[in-house]
């Protein structure tokens, strides 16, 4: 009996290492808004100004492997 439980046991550990690796990849911070968005912010008088957002890109060391 214990000859079964060690396969599914170690296929589960891989599952769930496997998936805190790839849960552990991607760029840290605040989502990126799209190229054309436009911000929406208030003035003093509390009425609506639309700016452009501009996009922060921020190098990363391993830009270069997915580019």
């Amino acid at each position: 009996m214990t000859s079964t439980r060690l396969p599914v046991f170690l296929t589960l550990l891989a599952v769930l290492l496997s998936g805190l690796a790839v849960s552990g990849c991607g760029r840290r911070g605040g989502l990126e808004p799209p190229p054309s968005a436009t911000v929406v912010t208030t003035d003093e008088q509390g009425r609506p100004v639309e700016t452009q957002a501009e996009p922060v890109d921020q190098p990363f060391i391993l830009d270069p492997l997915i580019q």
